[in-house]
C-alpha cells in the first residue's frame, strides 16, 4: 500500500516559491512577523517554554519555531515545504539560534515515530492549508506528552472571514500574495474543537486576533469570528 501524505502539492510549491522572503518583515511574511510576539507570549504565558521539548509542526521559514527557541526551549520544526526548511535552516545559522533543528517530515509520519515525545505542540497558520485538517490535529494529540499542550491557530470560514481574510488581505490591502487561503478551507472553531476533542484533547482557552488596517496593529482578543488560536491540553 501506499503512503499518502496529507499535504496539498499546490500548497507546498506555493510557500517555496516565497521561501527566499520569508526572513524579510516587509515581504509578504509581514503578518507573521508582526503577529508573532503575541502568539509566542501566549503560549509562553499558559506553558513556559523555558527547558520544554517543543514540536512546531507546519513550521515554514521558521519565525514561530526560531522565536521559541530563544525562549529557552529545546525546538525541532516539521514541515514538507523543502525551499521554506532551508530558508529556515540558513536564518538558525546566520542568527546564531541555539537549540533549533528542521526536518521535512509530515505530522502523521512523526507521530509514528515520536508519540508523546514532545512537552508543547504548536501547529499555527496550517490546518486551513492540508486537506485533512482532522489528521493532523491526532498527529499532534499523539506527539505531546500526558499533561502537555497544543496550540492551534487559524482562520473562522463565515462572510467576514472571507471578506477581511481573502478579499481585504490578499485583494485590497495586500497584505498577503493572493491565493494564499482558499475559502473552503477554512475551518470553523466549532469543527477544530469537534476534531481536538475526537483527538482526546482538551480545549482549555480561545482567543481571537484582530487587526486594524488603519494603526496597523493586531492585538488579542475574545472575538473569533476570523483569525482565531485555541489552546489544548492532553489529559495527565
Amino acid at each position: 500500500m501506499i503512503e499518502t501524505v496529507n499535504a496539498d502539492p499546490a500548497e507546498l510549491a506555493k510557500f517555496s516559491e516565497l521561501a527566499h522572503r520569508w526572513w524579510d518583515p516587509d515581504s509578504e511574511f509581514r503578518p507573521l512577523h508582526q503577529i508573532n510576539p503575541l502568539r509566542l507570549d501566549w503560549i509562553h504565558g499558559l506553558s513556559a517554554l523555558t527547558g520544554k521539548r517543543v514540536l512546531d509542526v507546519g513550521c515554514g521559514g521558521g519565525i514561530l519555531a526560531d522565536s521559541m527557541a530563544r525562549r529557552g526551549a529545546d525546538v525541532l520544526g516539521i514541515d514538507l515545504a523543502t525551499k521554506a526548511l532551508r530558508v529556515a535552516q540558513l536564518h538558525a545559522l546566520e542568527a546564531g539560534t541555539q537549540n533549533v533543528q528542521y526536518r521535512e517530515i509530515s505530522a502523521e509520519a512523526m507521530a509514528a515515530e515520536q508519540p508523546a515525545g514532545f512537552d508543547v505542540v504548536t501547529c499555527m497558520e496550517m490546518l486551513e492549508h492540508v486537506p485533512d485538517p482532522a489528521s493532523v490535529v491526532r498527529a499532534c494529540a499523539t506527539l505531546v506528552k500526558p499533561g502537555g499542550w497544543v496550540f492551534f491557530s487559524t482562520i473562522n470560514r463565515n462572510a467576514k472571514a472571507f471578506m477581511l481574510a481573502i478579499v481585504g488581505a490578499e485583494y485590497v490591502l495586500n497584505m498577503l500574495p493572493r491565493g494564499t487561503h482558499e475559502y473552503a478551507k477554512m475551518i470553523r472553531p466549532s469543527e477544530l474543537a469537534g476534531h481536538c476533542r475526537s483527538a482526546g484533547l482538551d480545549v482549555l482557552q480561545t482567543k481571537g486576533l484582530e487587526y486594524n488596517p488603519l494603526t496597523r496593529r493586531y492585538w488579542l482578543s475574545a472575538n473569533t469570528s476570523v483569525n482565531y488560536l485555541f489552546a489544548t491540553r492532553r489529559p495527565g
